[in-house]
């Protein structure tokens, strides 16, 4: 049994039950961020060219480099 003295923070979070579409778990206890608060990048993808949106970083076969590069290739 864990002694009280022993908890650190974040130990009573409650665990992620949701999953958004980016694959992103959703934690209950973290949504209560404020994404107006200027240490959080609430549109991280704000002045970036609309081709580099395009790229799938998420291809466990490709490196990022090798994914850049096929993009560039399909022109």
């Amino acid at each position: 049994m864990t002694d009280k003295t022993d908890a650190k923070p974040g130990d009573d979070m409650k665990p992620a039950k949701t999953v958004e579409a980016s694959g992103a778990l959703i934690e209950p206890d973290v949504t209560k961020v404020d994404p107006s608060h200027p240490a959080v990048d609430a549109n991280p993808r704000a002045g970036t060219p609309a081709d580099s949106n395009l790229i799938d970083f998420n291809d466990p076969t490709l490196s990022q480099e090798d994914a850049v590069l096929q993009k560039l290739a399909e022109g």
